[in-house]
């Protein structure tokens, strides 16, 4: 039986409300969270932790991740948080307490899994829509990676650092990606930057590294490559990933698995108890 790999949840665009708030006055998110922490759940194997990539609450209020934490307490797998433009840093101190927050500034942490490094970039900027990483995250991960004994390394953070073609997320997304790329681009065992904010599962290379966006449990930017309509959501089927590093040669195999949130026929056999394909 070939070894386990280590594997990664990401969740992502919760905008969980005060109880009984709709988002947009149209979508139910604490709802949609719920079946996605049973989908979760549900998992087998089941992950080795989960990581929540910003806009946990909505306005914010302490009252939305009050709400927020009662929502997230069924789900029986470890889970880390980072901020989105929708949050509030100060109170996701008091709400969550996770003993990697530091006492001030951006919420960044090292999460080691196993022989993986998930590495967490706090990309918010109070007030502000778009995102950047500080100066001083920046000397950060640079020393977290320099430092880690060339270990495989999954980044997190909400702001994506590269062009999606919606034209209003694109306009708020990381402002310092160049930055950013300079520092990945000297650590080869980077395998992943995971980052949402955009409710669209996408792909695409960033400093030479895989790069994704986190689809959402609750609903999803509309689609518009040509500037064509204002900016609007759609609700779509809701998913989420699942990143699965396998140890091997180099700095392991990375990849990385959308499993749609639902109740879905299955699974069923392909094959019969002669062998034979049904």
């Amino acid at each position: 039986m070939t070894e386990r790999p280590i594997l990664i949840a990401q969740i992502s665009d919760l905008h969980i409300k005060a109880p009984g708030s709709l988002a947009y006055g149209k979508v139910d998110t604490a709802r949609a969270l719920e079946r996605c922490v049973a989908a979760l759940n549900a998992l087998a194997p089941r992950p080795d932790l989960v990581v929540i990539s910003g806009d946990l609450a909505d306005t914010p209020t302490e009252e939305e991740y009050a709400h927020l934490a009662r929502l997230l307490a069924p789900l029986a797998i470890p889970f880390v948080v980072i901020p989105g433009n929708h949050d509030s840093r100060d109170l996701m101190r008091r709400c969550f307490a996770q003993p990697l927050f530091p006492a001030e500034g951006p919420l960044n942490q090292l999460q080691p899994v196993g022989a993986l490094d998930v590495v967490l970039l706090d990309s918010s900027v109070p007030g502000q829509p778009h995102g950047e990483l500080d100066a001083a995250t920046l000397q950060w991960l640079d020393a977290i990676l320099s430092c880690s004994d060339q270990r495989p390394a999954l980044l997190f953070l909400h702001h994506p650092p590269f062009r999606t073609g919606i034209w209003h997320m694109d306009r708020q997304n990381l402002r310092n990606a160049a930055e950013f790329a300079t520092i990945v681009e000297r650590y080869p065992w980077v395998r992943l930057i995971a980052a949402g904010h955009v409710h669209r599962a996408t792909l695409t290379q960033f400093a030479g590294v895989p790069a994704t966006i986190c689809p959402a449990p609750n609903h999803a930017v509309a689609l518009d490559l040509g500037e064509l309509i204002e900016p609007s959501f759609r609700v779509e089927p809701p998913a989420f990933h699942l990143h699965a590093w396998f140890a091997g040669d180099g700095f392991g195999d990375l990849v990385s698995h959308q499993i749609p949130i639902g109740d879905f026929e299955g699974p069923h056999p392909f094959f019969g108890p002669d062998g034979k394909l049904l």
